[in-house]
């Protein structure tokens, strides 16, 4: 099928876009998903600033790249969280302003109304990203929780959500929910919830990441198959369980890469996600857009990572089948 394989570029922050670019058309990368808010895709001057536009074409031209989808993640996390300090160190300082937590939320939602328009003026239909939380941080029902209040953090979500989606559907833009932990869907049940919360109105689908989901003993196939209309973008990353015994499932409030964690992010193919049945859902579901690499592991370079994952993606990609195997069989 050769899937476009793309590199998500969030991580790759420090890295202006064309020594970037560079680098991953030389490595093999069929395009970048940009991340927003930053030197590789900043979306104020792509709406404000004649020429920034067809700067970045240039650059993506050069190298032969595409893109087919820009990642809001840090904004979007600031929509419906309840918003602290951490969140100061992720955020434009325009939408920090003085962090009085309604009015971030406020200027996070308008943020995301503008990556809308200028992913369309950039001629890209894809937006992947986060929505934040407002019940997440009551995971663990004790003190006992207020199960209304679960009810009302999903109506929060929708009356929060469905106006920026409709600037997504009036230009013509698809978001696509990266399901995760701290966000307002982070497994079926969930998943579920978040959709039927905004009338599973089609402007807002899925950022599909195994990775997100082997850490909760999910079966990410199983997602893959019963989600399958909502399925806009995928993402590659692997992460890999610990347990001895001694580690915890919930990560014991220490930082990836640390040796005493329950669970691992590691580069795709050595961890715990099984990509075939993944491929071959998506073989399945009819999904033909781009595989992105996330690319995170604390124990690896990540330049050799970046190449071992796209050679690891290009290698587990397969079509399907558009014969019956047993077909040449018959005598007729």
């Amino acid at each position: 099928m050769a899937r476009p394989v793309t590199l998500f570029t969030g991580q790759w922050g420090d890295l202006p876009l064309e020594e970037l670019a560079a680098k991953v058309s030389r490595w093999g990368f069929d395009g970048l998903e940009l991340a927003t808010s930053g030197q590789h895709f900043d979306e104020v001057r792509i709406l404000n600033e004649p020429g920034y536009a067809e700067s970045l074409r240039a650059i993506l031209d050069k190298y032969n790249l595409k893109v087919y989808a820009v990642g809001a993640h840090l904004i979007g996390q600031a929509t419906c969280d309840p918003i602290d300090p951490r969140h100061q160190n992720i955020l434009p300082k325009d939408v920090w302003g003085d962090g009085e937590p309604e009015g971030v939320r406020k200027r996070a939602a308008e943020r995301m109304k503008d990556i809308a328009r200028a992913a369309a003026k950039f001629g890209v239909d894809r937006v992947t990203g986060f929505t934040g939380s407002s019940v997440w941080h009551m995971l663990y029902s004790f003190p006992p929780n207020d199960f209304a209040q679960i009810e009302r953090g999903y109506a929060d979500f929708a009356d929060r959500w469905n106006p920026i989606i409709d600037v997504f559907d009036q230009e013509g833009v698809k978001f696509a929910l990266e399901v995760h932990p701290t966000e307002i869907a982070y497994d079926f049940v969930t998943t579920r919830k978040t959709l039927d919360a905004i009338n599973n109105r089609p402007g807002f689908g899925i950022n599909f990441d195994p990775s997100h989901l082997v850490p909760q003993f999910l079966d990410s196939a199983t997602f893959l198959a019963e989600f399958a209309d909502r399925i806009y973008h995928v993402h590659v990353k692997d992460s890999k369980r610990h347990l001895n015994g001694r580690r915890s499932i919930l990560a014991s409030h220490l930082n990836f890469g640390e040796a005493e964690r329950g669970w691992d992010f590691v580069s795709p193919g050595h961890g715990d996600v099984d990509f075939e049945s993944i491929i071959r859902t998506l073989n399945r579901i009819g999904y033909q857009g781009p595989l992105s690499i996330e690319w995170e592991d604390s124990g690896m370079d990540r330049e050799y990572g970046a190449q071992d994952a796209l050679a690891f993606v290009r290698r587990s990609d397969f079509a399907p089948s558009n014969v019956a195997f047993d077909a040449a069989f018959s005598k007729k």
